[in-house]
């Protein structure tokens, strides 16, 4: 790039981080702005306008603020105070979010369930939701009665849309309220630093933690990524992701209600439906994450994905890989990655289309944001330390952990924790560069270049070593990007006799078309060095993920490779006949006593 181009690019990059900064000032805790004060005024300003599409009509921004004002009556006749929570366990629909915007009108808290969850599971997020209502839409009734099993008597239950068994009926209850809007007067006390929702970790290694959203931090995520996608009243959000998520539930939905926009609200994601779906409602916006559009690549060609609707994508996780097929294969010239967790405090935008790149902070802003990264010990799974106890920076181009400077005093950097004070503290480090400095850990390895540029490499625990080598997972899944292999999950096995992990990918393939195994082993030892190559290959039809398409991958990790515990296929690279072959118990009996070295 010449010096015209560079100049041009921190222009760009320069203004559109300033139009960001003025709306953090604009929503930020000086400004003294809570939530429904924010949607109340979009809906004051666009009355008319659709609030959401469905496949039978529109949704009007008055008929939205209807019956979130139901709602917040309804919390008040029940004696709810600001601060209280109500547990909500919804599918994807228009109404979930007037549920917890019209809970929120009254400083009420919402915790929002994952809807894919059962029996304990379920009962132990309502149970850390601390919420003595819960909203439950009946077609979800058979979930809940598992959890009440498990134990959750001192939960009141209110069944929306439709009756059941054991609970309060709440549509009966809502049509004897008005849909006047309740007095601001009434969350008068509700500071913006108070929250305003308990998301939920997604649960891959254990138990969902509860995680504290406050006005200020929703805000934030409702505004800024509207304000990088240029959203406007005209523009019609596709919104696939699930609602209790905040990639979905307030970055997705605040691209609409920031500025009047339309929600296109579908049960759940379908590659095959995607498309029509676009053409169909004439989408504009699509919020996504990583493994979705690697879906959507891997899909058969339909006509609908030629000259649609779509201007921009909104979402994190997308690999380099991922991010240039899905360019060239459907022509989207805007895609805004941006890295950030529901309770973290560190956040990123790529705004420039960077492929691969989560964000960018330039050496000259550096003092502006709240990002290091420093250099880490994959055995100990910790941040390295010098002889002073103090955390190592990395230079450009090295692999270290993401860690986020916590300020109590800038709302931008505060870290509000979890419902839990024990799993808070995990995710602090402190004395990392001087005594009594506290730093939040992201639990993610990243690089970042000279330009400033950051790239996500791979999850703390998720990279591993093998023949003293490091391993990262994120960098071999991509590799096994190949022709027919439609899902790459990659984790470490140990195998006796070595230290560190052997890798192992389970690949999701269609059994109708069957992957070309030579070539695939041509293509990976063409691709990787040999200490990164899969040892093992696990066929699956499909894969376990999160709501939010994240690999669950403790199970897989405990099955291993032993065929006596997988009824999958496995396959062994033999490293004497240099291909795949069938991993049968004799073969595997002869990995793990040493008489086949591997």
């Amino acid at each position: 790039m010449g010096m015209l181009g560079a100049i041009a690019r921190e222009f760009n990059y320069v203004t559109s981080m300033l139009s960001v900064l003025r709306t953090v000032r604009k929503v930020g805790a000086g400004s003294g702005l809570r939530v429904p004060d924010h949607i109340e005024a979009t809906v004051d300003r666009f009355p008319d306008r659709p609030m959401a599409i469905l496949d039978d009509g529109e949704v009007s921004y008055r008929q939205f603020d209807a019956l979130a004002n139901r709602v917040a009556r309804w919390a008040l006749s029940r004696g709810l105070k600001p601060g209280d929570a109500v547990s909500l366990f919804m599918t994807n629909r228009w109404e979930y979010i007037a549920v917890w915007f019209g809970l929120s009108k009254v400083g009420v808290v919402t915790s929002l369930i994952n809807n894919q969850l059962t029996g304990a599971s379920l009962a132990h997020c309502l149970t850390i939701g601390e919420g003595k209502h819960a909203i439950v839409e009946a077609s979800l009734g058979e979930a809940y009665a598992a959890a009440k099993a498990c134990g959750i008597d001192a939960v009141t239950a209110w069944s929306f849309d439709g009756a059941m068994d054991g609970s309060e009926n709440l549509d009966v209850a809502l049509a004897a309220e008005h849909d006047t809007r309740p007095d601001r007067s009434v969350r008068s006390e509700v500071k913006p630093e108070a929250p305003v929702l308990k998301m939920f970790t997604s649960g891959t290694t254990g138990l969902p933690k509860a995680a504290l959203m406050t006005h200020v931090r929703a805000l934030y995520y409702l505004n800024i990524f509207a304000i990088i996608a240029k959203a406007k009243p005209e523009d019609r959000m596709m919104m696939v992701l699930p609602l209790y998520h905040a990639t979905g539930g307030l970055c997705g939905v605040g691209c609409a209600l920031s500025f009047g926009g339309a929600l296109i609200i579908r049960p759940r994601f379908s590659a095959s439906a995607f498309w029509p779906d676009v053409q169909r409602f004439k989408a504009t916006l699509f919020m996504y994450v990583g493994e979705l559009c690697r879906f959507l690549i891997n899909s058969p060609v339909v006509p609908e994905e030629k000259h649609h609707t779509l201007r921009c994508a909104i979402g994190n996780g997308m690999r380099r890989d991922v991010w240039e097929a899905f360019q060239a294969r459907f022509a989207l010239k805007d895609i805004v990655e941006f890295y950030g967790s529901t309770e973290g405090n560190v956040g990123l935008v790529n705004a420039y289309n960077q492929p691969g790149a989560v964000g960018r902070v330039p050496n000259y802003l550096k003092h502006r944001f709240n990002i290091d990264l420093v250099k880490f010990d994959l055995d100990s799974e910790m941040p390295l330390r010098d002889t002073d106890g103090h955390c190592i920076p990395c230079e450009p181009g090295e692999v270290g952990e993401a860690i986020g400077r916590i300020d109590p005093d800038d709302a931008r950097f505060r870290f509000d924790g979890y419902g839990s004070k024990e799993d808070t503290e995990k995710k602090v480090l402190r004395d990392v560069y001087e005594k009594g400095d506290a730093w939040f850990r992201t639990g993610d390895l990243m690089s970042r270049d000279k330009l400033g540029y950051y790239y996500f490499v791979d999850r703390v625990g998720d990279t591993f070593r093998w023949k003293s080598e490091n391993v990262a997972t994120g960098e071999v899944a991509e590799a096994l990007a190949f022709d027919r292999v439609e899902q790459a999950n990659v984790y470490g096995v140990e195998v006796n006799g070595h230290s560190g992990r052997a890798g192992m990918a389970a690949l999701v393939i269609d059994a109708a078309r069957p992957v070309d195994l030579e070539a695939l082993h041509t293509h990976v030892h063409k691709a990787l060095p040999a200490y990164a190559r899969p040892l093992f290959l696990r066929l699956q039809p499909h894969t376990d993920t999160t709501g939010t398409f994240k690999f669950r991958k403790v199970d897989l990790v405990k099955d291993g490779f032993d065929p006596a515990r997988v009824s999958d296929p496995i396959l062994l690279d033999h490293p004497g006949e240099g291909r795949y072959v069938p991993l049968t118990p004799e073969l595997y009996q002869a990995v793990q006593s040493g008489s086949l070295r591997v």
